[in-house]
């Protein structure tokens, strides 16, 4: 343009396709401004409305391509037009009128032509067949403006450069280096074009790679990590799954305020399981006994019980444990009152044991009955094992618990004083047992919970 002799044909060219060239930016450019679009007028709205179909539509965005790319091709050679190729062979001897036709500018559009065609390449979106039909378009076009439609000008020019009838050779010909640079451009523009579309592919396979790799290892991880909440309580989950753990780093833990409940089914094993022919070998029993426990399990899922945590099954023994992912506070008052509210959701769901095995019955036409002990005060819990971890609880509060399971009664919950103490405070009726001879600890005042009408009163 600041080359180019300044004309009418310069003026209604540039001022047709700039505007529209303008409009294409603000239509694909809208969309990404989008913090402005509550201020643009009602009236340009419609520039907003076709933003979004560009956005949205393959063809739209495709036809504003070939738009904007034959704007630019066609000014790279529109104003030559203005320099009559006729008259310029009929003017060759004169050199004033020569100078008049301005045919330095003869090389200028074929740097255009050649800038022209870059424009095509920029668009690296476009689909590869679509850059090389308006490649070859365009160099096809430009060949025959050059190499026939302006050749004379070429004459003309050379002409004007060697005025001594010299012969600078074929090589310095405007015309014939243009077909070769527009060849050399055209060859170039094709193996960037397609080095484009190369890696465009590549980038996409490796996305599509990625993100099946990542989906696969997100399933992997959260696999793991539900395999790992089965043999593990939540918190220790996180603790390992969170952080780079050594295989031979000890997870350890002192909690003061623990409820620690042991249940066992003793007639499964002294009256009903038996390895005959009848129930194949004891699988029949074992089965039943696979049901009670896991609708014990069930009960974990229950929001009224989100404080309790299986620890382990020892045989027909179903061992939990409340108040193990509380931290231990640091004030008594506090710490008795987090114990407190462990042992109701202990009591509770030792009532909801109750139940459920009574509804278990109702359905195998067993009279299988539970014997509970539970006792509470602090507890060290960890976890044995690197390649196959266990969790599991230790101290005289698991010990005191056990000792209340093995020397209850059937349907009863057997307590210590300590733990009847803090039931009553919740509205448990106790009632006194006596003093028994517990093993290891001498003799021990116990209670039982009242269950008569607690058991009824259960939401199963």
């Amino acid at each position: 343009m600041l080359i180019s002799e300044k004309n009418f044909l310069l003026a209604v060219s540039y001022g047709a396709t700039f505007p529209v060239q303008i409009l294409i930016l603000l239509v694909v450019c809208t969309k990404l401004l989008k913090r402005w679009n509550s201020k643009i007028p009602p009236s340009m709205h419609w520039v907003s409305s076709l933003s979004d179909g560009v956005a949205t539509r393959a063809a739209l965005r495709l036809l504003l391509v070939f738009l904007c790319v034959l704007i630019t091709l066609l000014m790279a050679f529109l104003n030559i037009i203005s320099i009559p190729a006729d008259k310029c062979l009929n003017i060759a001897h004169n050199a004033t009128e020569l100078n008049k036709l301005h045919l330095y500018t003869y090389p200028y559009y074929v740097y255009c032509c050649l800038l022209a065609m870059l424009s095509v390449i920029v668009f690296v979106r476009v689909c590869v067949s679509v850059r090389v039909f308006l490649l070859t378009l365009a160099v096809v076009v430009y060949l025959a403006l050059f190499l026939h439609v302006y050749a004379p000008l070429s004459d003309c020019y050379m002409k004007e450069l060697y005025t001594n009838n010299s012969t600078p050779g074929v090589l310095k010909e405007p015309k014939i280096m243009a077909g070769i640079w527009l060849v050399i451009f055209y060859l170039t523009s094709l193996i960037l074009v397609r080095q484009d579309e190369l890696g465009s592919r590549t980038e996409f396979l490796l996305e599509k790679c990625f993100k099946r790799e990542s989906e696969e290892m997100e399933t992997t991880k959260n696999v793991n990590k539900l395999l790992l909440q089965n043999l593990l309580p939540g918190h220790i989950t996180d603790f390992f799954i969170g952080k780079d753990v050594p295989n031979q780093d000890l997870y350890a833990k002192s909690c003061e305020c623990v409820c620690v409940l042991f249940a066992s089914v003793p007639q499964f094993y002294k009256e009903f399981y038996n390895e005959s022919n009848e129930n194949n070998g004891g699988l029949e029993c074992l089965r039943l006994l696979n049901e009670i426990i896991s609708d014990f399990d069930e009960l974990l899922n229950k929001p009224k019980f989100s404080a309790v945590e299986k620890i382990k099954t020892i045989g027909s023994t179903y061992m939990a444990a409340a108040g193990l992912t509380n931290p231990a506070n640091a004030e008594e008052r506090q710490a008795i009152e987090s114990s407190s509210n462990h042992i109701r959701s202990m009591l509770d769901f030792a009532l909801a044991l109750m139940g459920r095995l009574e509804n278990i019955n109702m359905h195998s036409f067993n009279t299988f009955k539970l014997r509970i002990g539970i006792n509470h005060g602090p507890v060290i819990a960890g976890v044995i094992g690197a390649h196959k971890p266990q969790y599991d609880i230790w101290g005289n509060t698991v010990n005191v618990a056990s000792r209340m399971d093995s020397t209850g009664v059937l349907d009863k919950i057997q307590v210590t004083a300590e733990t009847a103490q803090v039931a009553q405070t919740h509205g448990y009726g106790v009632t006194l047992r006596g003093v028994i001879n517990v093993k290891g600890k001498g003799e021990l005042t116990t209670y039982f919970i009242n269950t008569d009408t607690s058991v009824q009163n259960q939401t199963l």
